[in-house]
């Protein structure tokens, strides 16, 4: 069974590809936040599974044969016949930026229930994600917070990840509730200082990192992108610097850096509050590395690095994180 296991969205991403004379085509990508984080953790060989749904259709075959191709258990997939999967078209600003346009109105995704989800799948498992896009209707909502409730109360450590999407909420308003709603249960959040704001209400980084761990969470990640990251616990706060590399497509970079620190969080055999800063420090070191190497290239599972590369890309660097076998 798997180590590392997350409950959500199974999405296909679209992204924009030119072609000659200015044309633009739509590549076909396996996505949705929570399967990328899964999927980067079993890219470093970290067993992994996703628990959600798909349509019984061709997108949703897609996304479970490259899901399953790429390591990640698919045996909590359900495959729905009455709906359709979800889709995302993805396009790149000029500014670096990027645009969301999604189908997920009714999509099997949504339609997940905690009588469907098999809970043998979270006992076995030490580390259980989740994102604030399953808590936009029901009764996908009910089966997250039902799965992650049944996962705290058996032990496992909580990830969040907040990823704010506005167009996917009825308003904004909303969106900050339910957001927040969960905050209680987690022990790692990843926020981008966008989501930062909306989850901790308070405009300057300090203070809501702040906030976060009063509320008892035990690990807080701050991605800033080409800036690196900020790592905050309550005994210290660490600034990672990026690596700098030719950046493509930033798509997945988010979930990329996440899976690694999950990855190496379950590889240390701690809970989050016992990790040293060093420790701390050497892992988001290496989410980054992950995060900026697919960066590199264009789609996010697609672009996911294994362990053999994300090695060869920290030799060429002095200050390397320490890699148990490095």
């Amino acid at each position: 069974m798997a180590d590392i296991v997350a409950i959500g969205e199974m999405i296909v991403d679209f992204t924009t590809v030119s072609g000659e004379n200015g044309e633009i085509y739509y590549k076909q990508n396996a996505g949705g936040a929570p399967a990328n984080v899964v999927c980067m953790a079993a890219r470093l060989g970290t067993t992994s599974a996703i628990i959600g749904k798909v349509g019984k259709d061709i997108f949703g075959e897609f996304m479970k044969k490259e899901l399953s191709d790429r390591g990640v258990d698919i045996r909590g997939v359900i495959s729905d016949d009455k709906l359709l999967t979800a889709l995302a078209f993805v396009r790149n600003t000029e500014d670096g930026s990027r645009d969301f346009m999604f189908y997920r109105k009714n999509t099997a995704d949504l339609s997940l229930s905690f009588f469907e989800v098999d809970k043998s799948i979270i006992d076995a498992c030490n580390i259980f994600h989740f994102g604030a896009l399953s808590l936009v209707s029901e009764p996908a909502k009910s089966a997250a917070v039902n799965a992650v409730e049944y996962a705290k109360s058996k032990g496992k450590i909580i990830s969040y990840d907040p990823n704010w999407r506005p167009g996917l909420w009825n308003s904004p308003d909303e969106a900050k509730k339910e957001m927040r709603s969960v905050l209680r249960y987690v022990d790692v959040i990843k926020v981008s200082e966008e989501e930062l704001g909306i989850v901790s209400d308070c405009g300057n980084m300090l203070p809501g990192i702040a906030k976060l761990l009063d509320l008892g969470i035990k690990v807080v990640c701050v991605t800033q992108g080409a800036k690196g990251c900020f790592i905050a616990t309550k005994k210290d706060i660490e600034t990672c610097p990026a690596y700098t590399v030719e950046t493509v497509d930033t798509l997945g970079s988010g979930d990329g850096f996440l899976g690694a620190f999950l990855h190496r969080l379950n590889e240390s055999h701690k809970k989050p509050e016992e990790l040293s800063s060093e420790e701390l420090h050497d892992m988001a070191s290496f989410a980054n590395a992950c995060g900026a190497m697919i960066s590199m290239k264009k789609g996010a599972i697609p672009a996911m690095p294994d362990m053999k590369e994300v090695r060869e890309f920290l030799a060429k660097y002095d200050d390397v994180c320490e890699i148990p076998g490095l």
